[in-house]
């Protein structure tokens, strides 16, 4: 039974979190009304120059005997009263609003996080040489609005966070963190340098074809053959892996790497932070004068079989990291004692996202290998092993609302969905023993940005109920209660009719997510709806938002959706949509009950046809597909379009590789899978055993013999 992943004690917790954050709106609205007051009666008597009138927002001293009149002293009565009425927390942020504004004013700004110095300045001058404030404050002085404001918006990097999580943008990256993945690892890492070329930041995001996605290894089988680098990179090796990620110095600062993929995606990150150490590995050797020594090792390893090789030119700005060693671990060229300093060394400098999220595969888009259960340890052991060795750059977890969305669920849907499968990993994990602030730092989202207006405030929204929930309801520490997301534009927005105007499309979502201080986006490109785009078009979609955040001139400003009335209550009213949506999941039993009722997934059957019929009926406006549809066909026709596809040679070159890995190792790898096995049946950490088992076994046979243990998953019916 999935009930009993999360105690029956613990059943209603969207429900509590959902009256807390319907108590908390009121108690802003009393707190606000109560400051109003209180500075109504100040003014009134620094009207009436009452001699007794103490500094704003300081109670009058214990003795006010004097002889003022009637009025007066019922003045100074209800202002007391206002006072007593507003908590701590309302006093504090009023008292100190005054030095808040006075610090945005100043040229330049100063703030640290996690010990790093940030600095820049607070205005931008523009080419009218008009100063530009970088952070917009609000210019009322009634304390109820302040109060309000601050309590439910507040500035960027201030709780609630609702403008942001960070008081600033960076001034060394851009958000830009590029989705690819086609073909072979060779390709793919093509186009990662590509994407990479002249980035100050290298933010890589991996798209893995439906064979990996699905666990199983590259083979001649007419179901697995056709579809080896389709829409995605075929790896299926701790080889595949070095190859894909190579020419890229995985522990540099400015280096994160995303990998979208779930059911498999303990295995995929086992073999990611081999190939990190692998690469610290290879650099230890040259830095220490044993790189000859090792390559000798190797060709004696390799001399009567093929080494492993990258299998084509290497792309510009490639310089050979991590190829060294294709086809041995680094466990096997140094002592156990630097291996173990640099695997150390490597673990905490790692950056980067794992998706992993099992609960959104269920209810949407049906990659699960593994029973829930199982595959909810797998996440749960990946966070232990993270939170146990120091990971503090790495998201275990990638909260994904995304594909929610692309299954057809509106934006207020796909918000609510997937914040409710955040708070349940969080119940899951608390039930494991950890604490709330060893993993929720190491939680991010994922969302999808249409052009429904809903869009405009999602990480607002989702921004602010994290923040409430974390503090009040998890007694979280601040770290926790930062919810940082990831946008793509919308895939379902993308039509093949007149194809060209999707760029248009992408660029309004663009817009949306950066206006709302999103932590990475990544901007589809026009032919996605036809195949894997070319770079021609990722050149384009990628300029979209470099041209938002280089030449728009509101790009400037930081928090330009603050204060405007309909943002405002747009934010209210999903938030309260959000709410009653936990409402109704609760009523289910949870998030884990719901999905045995397919309650999410006829939700989004639900709402994905009615979007169909009003696209289909017209009365949803789309630009060239069912309104000022042109009357030429003057664009290349979606069966003309270039399509890229991995060819006979490159499927048959992975086939033939994964086979001579699996042959290599046969005899260590079944020796591997058994003590894998043993793992899985017992209560040790698994993801620790993979880091093991992935240097010697494939991704289908991994997953073969974790099958025999913990079985296949099966929807509920």
């Amino acid at each position: 039974d999935k009930r009993t992943l999360i105690p029956s004690n613990r059943r209603q917790y969207l429900a509590e979190i959902a009256i807390q954050g319907q108590d908390m709106d009121t108690h802003i609205e009393d707190q606000a009304e109560l400051a109003t007051l209180a500075q109504a009666c100040y003014r009134s008597l620094g009207k009436l120059h009452d001699p007794l009138l103490p500094e704003p927002l300081t109670p009058y001293s214990s003795d006010t005997t004097d002889d003022a009149d009637a009025s007066m002293q019922q003045l100074r009565q209800n202002y007391m009263q206002a006072l007593d009425g507003l908590s701590e927390e309302s006093l504090q942020l009023l008292r100190h609003w005054p030095q808040l504004q006075g610090k945005y004013m100043e040229a330049e700004y100063h703030y640290q996080v996690r010990g790093r110095e940030y600095a820049g300045k607070n205005f931008f001058t523009t080419l009218s040489h008009t100063e530009l404030p970088k952070i917009a404050l609000p210019r009322t002085r009634d304390w109820g609005e302040q109060l309000r404001f601050m309590l439910k918006e507040n500035l960027p990097g201030r709780f609630p966070f609702t403008a942001g999580v960070f008081p600033y943008r960076s001034t060394t990256e851009d958000p830009a963190r590029m989705f690819a993945g086609a073909g072979t690892a060779e390709n793919t890492n093509n186009r990662f340098h590509f994407l990479a070329r002249g980035q100050s930041a290298i933010r890589l995001s991996t798209a893995f074809d439906p064979i990996t996605l699905y666990g199983e290894d590259p083979s001649s089988s007419p179901d697995i053959y056709g579809r080896i680098g389709m829409s995605g990179v075929s790896v299926a090796t701790l080889d595949d892996f070095k190859r894909l990620y190579s020419g890229f110095d995985l522990c540099l600062p400015n280096t994160s790497v995303s990998m979208t993929i779930n059911g498999p995606g303990a295995i995929a990150l086992a073999c990611f932070i081999n190939t990190a150490i692998d690469q610290q590995v290879e650099k230890w050797l040259h830095n220490n004068s044993k790189w000859e020594e090792t390559e000798k090792y190797i060709q004696q390893l390799y001399k009567n079989q093929p080494q492993p090789t990258y299998r084509g030119q290497l792309p510009e700005g490639h310089d050979g990291l991590g190829l060294g060693l294709l086809g041995v671990s680094g466990a096997d060229v140094v002592d156990a004692e630097t291996y173990q300093q640099i695997r150390h060394d490597t673990l905490s400098q790692l950056r980067g996202t794992l998706q992993a999220d099992i609960l959104k595969e269920d209810q949407a888009q049906n990659e699960c290998l593994f029973p829930i259960e199982f595959s909810l340890r797998l996440m749960g052991d990946v966070q232990g092993f993270i939170s146990n060795n120091d990971m503090h750059n790495y998201y275990s977890v990638s909260v994904s609302g995304y594909h929610i969305a692309e299954a057809g669920a509106n934006p207020v849907t796909q918000l609510a969905f997937t914040l409710a499968n955040g708070f349940t990993l969080v119940e899951y994990f608390l039930a494991r023993g950890m604490h709330i602030d060893e993993f929720a730092p190491h939680l991010s989202f994922f969302f999808s940005n249409g052009l429904d207006a809903e869009y405009a405030v999602i990480g607002r929204v989702a921004r602010r109920i994290w923040a409430y929930a974390m503090r009040d309801y998890y007694q979280a520490n601040p770290r926790s209660q930062r919810l940082k997301y990831h946008i793509q534009t919308s895939g379902r927005s993308l039509h093949t009719r007149e194809f060209s105007l999707n760029d248009i499309r992408t660029t309004l979502q663009a817009l949306y997510a950066i206006n709302d201080n999103c932590n990475s986006l990544h901007t589809n490109a026009a032919d996605e709806a036809i195949t894997t785009p070319t770079e021609e078009t990722v050149r384009r979609a990628l300029a979209i938002q470099q041209i938002i955040n280089r030449e728009y001139g509101l790009a400037a400003n930081e928090n330009s959706m603050q204060g405007s009335f309909l943002i405002d209550e747009l934010t209210d009213l999903v938030e309260a949509s959000v709410y009653v949506e936990f409402e109704r999941i609760s009523e289910r039993g949870g998030v884990l009950a719901a999905m045995e009722s397919l309650y999410q997934r006829r939700r989004i059957q639900e709402q994905s046809l009615y979007y169909e019929q009003r696209k289909n009926d017209g009365s949803l406006p789309i630009v060239g597909v069912n309104t000022f549809v042109t009357d030429s066909d003057v664009e290349i026709d979606p069966c003309d379009a270039p399509l890229i596809r991995s060819t006979a040679e490159e499927k048959d070159a992975q086939v033939r590789d994964v086979a001579a890995f699996k042959s290599l190792h046969a005899a260590a790898a079944k020796d591997a899978l058994k003590s894998l096995q043993e793992c899985a049946a017992g209560e040790d950490n698994v993801f620790a055993k993979l880091l093991d088992t992935v240097r010697v076994a494939s991704l289908g046979q991994i997953t073969s013999a974790l099958y025999q243990v913990a079985g296949h998953y099966r929807r509920s019916m």
